[in-house]
């Protein structure tokens, strides 16, 4: 049976089908077979608010099996990673992985809705990887997002990849490579 990938989209107008499709291609095509992606549409993606976004996490994350992988880019990682903080999933975790996810709280982003965490590490399933990607050249949100998440995770892989966009170049070739080595 293929492992599951389960990728949850950035937020922002058209984004589902207009560049984080590109990211799921990439990771489809450098993880070849044996591995299913899932990519669900987040309600809204133009509007983005955790309160609409955390029940469709919840039943996107309720149909997986065992050893399910994680991925959330942008928004979508925050809101994947607060949602896994505040409820366990009913499965295990095979591995987690954030692309360009922009950190609540001091010195990240501010919310109206997300209040900062310190607690990833703690609160996330024990014996699930956590590999934290980031580009260098990353305008949206800026690369020292990632040593804020590094702080509240200490066991996390950080990558920061010299040159890389918001979209990391639509190349997930490290992402796959880390991920097929533990799935």
């Amino acid at each position: 049976m293929p492992t599951q990938i389960l990728f949850v989209q950035g937020a922002g107008e058209g984004v589902h089908d207009g560049s984080d499709d590109k990211l799921v291609a990439s990771l489809k095509r450098e993880l070849g077979g044996g591995y299913s992606v899932i990519y669900p549409r987040m309600p809204d993606e133009a509007d983005p608010q955790y309160a609409i976004w955390r029940p469709a996490l919840r039943e996107a994350l309720g149909g997986l099996e065992d050893g399910a992988v994680l991925v959330g880019h942008s928004v979508g990682g925050t809101m994947l990673i607060h949602a896994l903080a505040e409820q366990a999933p009913d499965f295990r975790i095979g591995a987690l992985a954030l692309i360009a996810a922009p950190f609540i709280g001091k010195h990240g982003w501010p919310s109206d809705e997300l209040a900062e965490r310190h607690d990833f590490g703690e609160r996330l399933p024990a014996g699930a990887p956590v590999f934290l990607y980031h580009g260098t050249a990353d305008e949206e949100v800026p690369p020292a997002h990632l040593q804020l998440y590094v702080h509240t995770m200490p066991d996390a892989v950080a990558r920061l990849l010299d040159g890389r966009d918001h979209q990391l170049g639509n190349d997930l070739s490290a992402v796959a490579a880390d991920l097929a080595a533990v799935s």
